[in-house]
């Protein structure tokens, strides 16, 4: 569509999704802090008829380590998820290792979700070691070998950029995504660390200047259009 009101609603269409890609972006900028969370990017496609319109990708690089001193933390050094469970049995998938000792003993997440297929740490164990592979190992004073109490399984997706983004920062499958296949014999989980977000400021920034001037510009040309359509039909009249 080639007229004026045709190009009044193309860029009515543009002004809407770059606005959309705006709230995402600051959406990122957001959970700067949020350990293990994954950027958002909305990438824009143009389509054969000059419309905008967009997808939902999710950024899976490796955010940074951060040792702590806390021996619940875990984070996963490479690809993957731990599935968590909630009460009433929803399961979801996180790389937010910032893991607690629930009331009954079991590991959870900070919003009480058990870990695996749930792991209980005596309250009384001199201390406990999560190796690589996920097992959780609990010692008594002098002993060597220990008891093992449970494993943090690891799966990994076929699309992991298709997966959707849920609530206290978990993610759930998608048809895209394909579904969750576990990792065996691996060497990912670091206890006493935690991983940071992988968002960049300076692109986020950056990405939120370019879209304001986008929006801007967007907006100039709607008016200037507007102006030429009301003069068209004033010059009818």
């Amino acid at each position: 569509m080639h007229n004026l009101q045709g190009i009044i609603r193309k860029n009515t269409n543009n002004v809407l999704n770059q606005w959309d890609k705006l709230g995402y972006v600051a959406n990122n900028l957001s959970n700067f802090n949020t350990k293990g969370y994954k950027a958002v990017r909305f990438e824009q496609l143009l389509s054969p008829d000059g419309y905008l319109t967009g997808a939902l990708r999710t950024d899976n690089r490796q955010g940074s380590l951060q040792i702590t001193s806390n021996p619940f933390d875990v984070a996963v050094n490479g690809q993957g998820y731990i599935p968590v469970f909630s009460k009433n049995g929803e399961v979801a998938y996180t790389r937010d290792g910032a893991f607690k000792q629930g009331v009954d003993g079991y590991l959870v997440t900070s919003d009480d979700w058990i870990v695996g297929n749930g792991i209980k740490i005596p309250s009384n164990c001199y201390k406990f070691v999560i190796k690589g592979n996920g097992d959780v190992v609990a010692y008594e004073k002098g002993e060597v070998n220990g008891q093992k109490l449970g494993n943090i399984p690891l799966v990994v997706f076929d699309n992991p950029e298709a997966l959707e983004q849920c609530d206290m920062n978990k993610m759930r499958p998608t048809e895209e995504s394909g579904e969750p296949r576990l990792v065996k014999d691996h060497d990912r989980i670091v206890q006493n660390q935690l991983e940071n977000s992988n968002i960049s400021i300076y692109d986020s920034v950056t990405d939120m200047l370019r879209l304001n001037a986008s929006m801007r510009a967007s907006t100039i040309m709607m008016k200037v259009v507007d102006d030429m359509y009301n003069k068209s039909i004033n010059i009818r009249e």
